[in-house]
């Protein structure tokens, strides 16, 4: 999978750039608020639909314009695609897959699969679940259009949940409603389990080779998937889950929202049976955080014959020169971007950044 060429206009602060892309590693240089990352950020949301920095669609537009546009064009192992998308202030987002347009982001998703890394994403090691849910999600999305489809299912259906628990006036109004909720949410619940358990097995062995390679082989990576259920998941998960949920209906009740769930999943990570989160050091959990980051590269290879993009953020400021040396080596299978703020000594095709505009 490349990337083959990137086609903006007013998209955050470049006004027209068509670039052409190496299919190995691409590299941008310049100094600070130069947009570097606006370049990732393009790229990573023509495949994901969304920004990783977590802003509106009409931030992305260019500062007093009222449209923008990205065109990405790559070659898959058995196609080729274009995908373009039009972000207006006025209207909704339009996506286009091959001149056709799409209706649900899910129909994006997966087309060309992606891997981003930068030093905010140590988030997922050292802070709360919701950062590792996220990963999980994210990528098992790109591979199971199903599991992105049940994720939507399952918000929606504890949503009305949790307003049931807020608006019932009294615990034996809400008794005589709730089941039809517990029921689906039961169902969903034991899909999503089964797949982030799944997933967290599949990408074990690739993080703890990542992990040797990178920090020299001196720690043991493990990873265990966490479910926020509180019952096993076994042949009678859920029997079990709903007898929890009957348990804690009352409290539930009292606090406006249902307190056990697949929304309250995690991964514990230990090295040499320490919790990295607690007790790592800042470079282990940096660490650790660009192996599980690798482990995705080969995991999507080993589902789809296909090697993701991947897309690096000021990662070599958080590495010293030894790792920057591993990561590169590591990397080589694939098209990697990486932005930085000056000259190193990597092997691939430079790009200038200087004020939205590329400089060669």
């Amino acid at each position: 999978m490349k990337i083959e060429e990137l086609t903006i206009k007013n998209f955050r602060n470049y006004e027209n750039l068509k670039v052409k892309f190496g299919d190995k590693v691409n590299v941008f240089i310049g100094k600070n608020a130069q947009g570097k990352t606006n370049l990732l950020e393009s790229i990573y949301y023509c495949c994901i639909g969304k920004s990783f920095k977590s802003c509106k669609d009409k931030e992305l537009i260019k500062w007093n314009e009222e449209k923008s546009s990205i065109k990405l064009v790559a070659k898959k192992k058995y196609r080729d695609i274009e995908i373009d998308i039009k972000l207006n202030q006025s209207q909704k987002k339009v996506i286009q897959i091959n001149g056709l347009p799409i209706k649900k982001i899910a129909d994006l998703i997966g087309e060309i699969n992606i891997v981003f890394f930068s030093p905010q994403e140590l988030r997922l090691v050292r802070e709360s679940p919701d950062e590792r849910r996220r990963f999980m999600d994210i990528d098992i999305s790109q591979n199971n259009k199903r599991y992105f489809f049940q994720l939507g299912r399952y918000e929606k259906i504890l949503a009305n949940r949790n307003k049931l628990l807020k608006t019932c006036q009294t615990l034996e109004a809400l008794k005589e409603t709730v089941d039809i909720w517990d029921r689906a949410l039961i169902t969903t619940a034991k899909y999503i389990a089964l797949e982030r358990k799944k997933f967290v097995e599949q990408i074990i062995p690739y993080a703890q080779k990542a992990h040797s390679y990178i920090s020299g082989g001196k720690e043991e990576l493990e990873l265990e998937y966490k479910c926020g259920c509180g019952v096993l998941l076994d042949e009678n998960f859920e029997k079990n889950l709903e007898k929890l949920l009957k348990k804690n209906l009352e409290k539930d009740f009292k606090l406006g929202y249902t307190s056990v769930g697949v929304h309250r999943d995690d991964i514990d990570i230990f090295l040499n049976k320490v919790e990295v989160k607690s007790f790592g050091s800042q470079g282990q959990q940096r660490t650790v955080g660009l192996s599980l980051k690798l482990a995705e590269l080969e995991n999507m290879y080993s589902l789809n014959g296909e090697y993701p993009i991947l897309l690096l953020d000021d990662v070599f400021s958080e590495l010293d020169v030894d790792r920057q040396r591993r990561l590169l080596k590591f990397v080589d299978r694939t098209q990697t971007f990486i932005t930085c703020t000056d000259e190193r000594k990597i092997e691939g095709t430079i790009f200038n950044i200087i004020d939205g505009k590329i400089r060669n």
